[in-house]
C-alpha cells in the first residue's frame, strides 16, 4: 500500500504540471486574441484578466474614451462568457439590475406574477460609469457580487456560473457622481487604473480604428474552461516566502503596526481581504506571465491594483498632495530594502 501512495504522489505532481502548461498555453492564445484589438493598454489588460482568472471582480478607472467598454466587451468574446452591459445613470433603480416581478393573466383569468431576469443575469457584466448611479442602486449590484445570489419578493435566484462584475468609474472630480463607500469598493479584487496611451499604440489606433474593415476578437475558450483554470489557480502552490512578503506588504499599510511611513501618512488600511486577493491574484499572474509559480514580484507588481482601493490617507498627507499610489509604492521599496 505505501508504495503505491509513494508512486501516486509524483504522478498527482506531474498531472498539476501538466493541467498548469496547459493553461499557460491557454492563456498565452487568450492575451495574442485580446492584443488583435486593444492596443498599448498591456498592463490594464493584464490586470483585468489577472482578476477573471482569479475568479473575482474589478474596477476600471479613467476618463471616459479609453477603451474600457472595448476591453470588457472583447474578453466576454475572448473567454466565451455571456455578457450584458448596463449604464449607470442617477435615475437608475434596482429592479433595472436585478429584474422584476410582471403580473400575468392565463386563459381562465388566474392572476399570478412572473420574476422578468435583469440584465445582472450574466457570466461577465459590464457596470459603466457605476459611481454615476444612487447608493441604492450600487448596493443592489455591490450585493449581487458578493453573494452571487439575488432576492426579489423573498425569492432568491442564482446567478449564472462563473460571475464576474467589471466595473468603470469616472476619476471622482468629475461632477454628478456618487462615491462608492469603503465596504463597496472592497468587494473588488483588483483596481485597474486606465491611462492615457503611449503615443505609438495612439498612432496604431488611430490607424487601425478609422478604417473601413476593424480589427475583431474570436471566442478562444469556453466559459467551463475558465473555471477550469480558476480551480487550477487555487491549487498552485505558494512558496512561504510570497506568503510572508504578501502579510509583511499588507500589515505594514496598516497605521499602527510600527511602519512610521504609515502612521504618518494612513488613516486606514486594507483588511485581511487584501492578502487574500494578492495570494490569489500573484499566483494568476505568474501563469499570465507564463510561470507555474507565483515570486515576490508578482506581489510587489499587484501592490498597487490590489490596495489602492482599500486604504485611505489622512487629511495632513492629502493636504501635502500624497496619494495612496505613493505610499504603496514607498512600502514596495521598503520590503525591497
Amino acid at each position: 500500500m505505501g508504495v503505491m501512495t509513494s508512486t501516486e504522489t509524483p504522478l498527482d505532481e506531474k498531472a498539476i504540471v501538466a493541467a498548469a502548461e496547459q493553461a499557460l498555453a491557454d492563456i498565452s492564445t487568450v492575451r495574442s486574441e485580446v492584443s488583435k484589438v486593444i492596443f498599448g493598454q498591456e498592463h490594464v489588460v493584464e490586470n483585468t484578466l489577472v482578476a477573471v482568472l482569479s475568479g473575482g471582480h474589478a474596477l476600471l478607472v479613467g476618463v471616459p474614451g479609453l477603451a474600457k467598454t472595448k476591453l470588457v466587451t472583447t474578453l466576454g468574446t475572448v473567454l466565451g462568457l455571456d455578457a450584458n452591459r448596463i449604464q449607470f445613470t442617477p435615475d437608475l433603480m434596482p429592479s433595472d439590475i436585478l429584474g422584476t416581478e410582471v403580473m400575468d393573466q392565463d386563459e381562465n383569468g388566474r392572476r399570478s406574477f412572473r420574476f422578468v431576469k435583469g440584465p445582472v443575469f450574466a457570466q461577465l457584466l459590464m457596470a459603466d460609469e457605476i459611481n454615476r448611479a444612487s447608493p441604492r442602486t450600487q448596493s443592489a449590484l455591490l450585493q449581487s457580487m458578493q453573494e452571487y445570489h439575488i432576492t426579489v419578493a423573498g425569492q432568491r435566484y442564482d446567478l449564472p456560473s462563473p460571475f464576474h462584475v467589471l466595473a468603470t468609474q469616472n476619476p471622482l472630480e468629475q461632477e454628478g457622481t456618487y462615491p462608492l463607500p469603503e465596504a463597496q469598493l472592497d468587494r473588488f479584487l483588483l483596481q485597474v487604473d486606465v491611462l492615457y496611451p503611449d503615443l505609438a499604440a495612439e498612432r496604431q489606433i488611430l490607424l487601425d480604428t478609422t478604417g473601413i474593415a476593424e480589427a475583431r476578437a474570436t471566442k478562444v475558450i469556453e466559459a467551463s474552461r475558465l473555471q477550469e483554470i480558476q480551480k487550477l489557480i487555487r491549487q498552485m502552490p505558494v512558496s512561504d516566502k510570497v506568503v510572508d512578503a504578501i502579510l509583511s506588504l499588507v500589515r505594514s499599510a496598516r497605521p499602527g503596526q510600527g511602519n512610521t511611513m504609515t502612521d504618518r501618512h494612513v488613516a486606514w488600511g486594507p483588511g485581511p481581504r487584501a492578502g487574500q486577493a494578492l495570494m490569489l491574484c500573484a499566483r494568476a499572474r505568474a501563469l499570465y506571465e507564463g510561470r507555474l509559480a507565483p515570486s515576490i514580484d508578482d506581489v510587489h507588481a499587484l501592490a498597487e491594483p490590489v490596495l489602492q482601493h482599500r486604504m485611505a490617507l489622512t487629511f495632513a498627507a492629502r493636504a501635502e498632495g500624497m496619494s495612496v499610489r505613493d505610499v504603496i509604492s514607498g512600502l514596495v521599496k521598503q520590503s525591497n530594502a
